[in-house]
């Protein structure tokens, strides 16, 4: 009998268009001998087409499990996890608190710090009190300004000067209340995939190239300039630490499902640097979570089937949980 999947899509965030071409990657990678797909589309409204998922426990009864290729704000953050946890129903992804936390770029810096787990300098300001006069004290320039709450590069800008930071935080400003400002790191930018539940697994990394100045929403979506290298030209030992830090990112934040850590590696001290953790990472067909696991031994269906499974393997381990006495 075939599992009946429901691809939620669309959604408010600036992401939109991302989540509309990640889904369609995922649709038509979904084995048609073993599963029926259900499109659920969330339009720049919210409004669902054809009609909304409902916070009801047995609502669904033609659902077996739901993928959602929502990114960024309303569904990467925990919204749409749970209102799918109200419903009792099974899904692909990390949970409530490990979508909210990696999310929000300063809890997720918070709760690596706690691990010891490697991280960039920064200060956060907010929308109320954008005041930059604590991080031109505590950082040197360049700075990355950015939404904490933001994915695929939207609101992202780089500040050489008091002028262009103060500009750059107004900027971050209209996307989020709260507003990380990072110390700018000389290096590479690369990419790791991780795959599990209980016991994560972390793909072969890549390395982002950028045609501009940083890895922006333009060079990763329109221009088509930015080059990758995959496996990442890597000494065999730097490798296995990127790894080895990607699984332990992913477990601090509580994710589970997939993953992709981005990380930095400075070139003047050969340090690496967390960046930031995706919970729900691009699906398109030029997305690197998707072609990370290929490059180690994964293919694109067997990758849909495997988080198909880690989803059900979830629900299956929360039925042993008492919600009352």
């Amino acid at each position: 009998m075939k599992l009946r999947i429901a691809v939620v899509y669309g959604g408010r965030s600036g992401e939109h268009e991302i989540s509309v071409r990640s889904a369609k990657s995922v649709m038509a990678g979904l084995d048609p001998a073993k599963y029926e797909k259900i499109e659920y589309f969330i339009d720049q409204q919210g409004k669902w087409s054809p009609r909304p998922i409902l916070p009801e426990p047995g609502a669904q009864p033609d659902i077996d499990v739901v993928f959602p290729v929502l990114h960024g704000t309303f569904g990467e953050d925990g919204t749409i996890q749970g209102l799918l946890e109200l419903a009792d129903l099974p899904y692909v992804g990390a949970g409530v608190l490990g979508s909210s936390v990696s999310m929000d770029k300063e809890m997720m810096k918070r709760v690596c710090a706690e691990r010891a787990l490697p991280i960039v300098d920064y200060v956060t300001v907010t929308r109320e009190n954008q005041d930059p006069a604590a991080a031109l004290a505590k950082l040197p320039f360049p700075l990355f300004v950015k939404p904490a709450n933001l994915g695929s590069s939207v609101g992202i800008s780089k500040a050489h000067n008091a002028e262009e930071l103060q500009a750059s935080i107004a900027c971050a400003a209209q996307y989020d209340r709260k507003i990380i400002v990072e110390r700018g790191i000389i290096g590479r930018e690369l990419e790791c995939s991780v795959l599990g539940n209980e016991q994560p697994l972390a793909s072969l990394p890549c390395e982002i190239l950028p045609s501009r100045e940083f890895y922006d929403y333009d060079d990763k979506y329109l221009l088509a300039e930015a080059k990758t290298q995959l496996p990442a030209d890597l000494p065999a030992e730097k490798t296995d630490e990127l790894r080895r830090l990607a699984v332990e990112c992913y477990r601090a934040v509580d994710c589970e499902g997939m993953g992709r850590v981005d990380f930095l590696l400075e070139i003047a001290t050969g340090k690496l640097y967390i960046n930031e953790i995706n919970t729900i990472p691009g699906f398109t067909s030029i997305s690197m979570y998707p072609k990370m696991w290929e490059q180690s031994g994964i293919p694109f269906g067997a990758l849909i089937d495997q988080l198909i499974e880690l989803a059900l393997d979830r629900h299956r381990r929360k039925k042993a949980t008492r919600f009352a006495r």
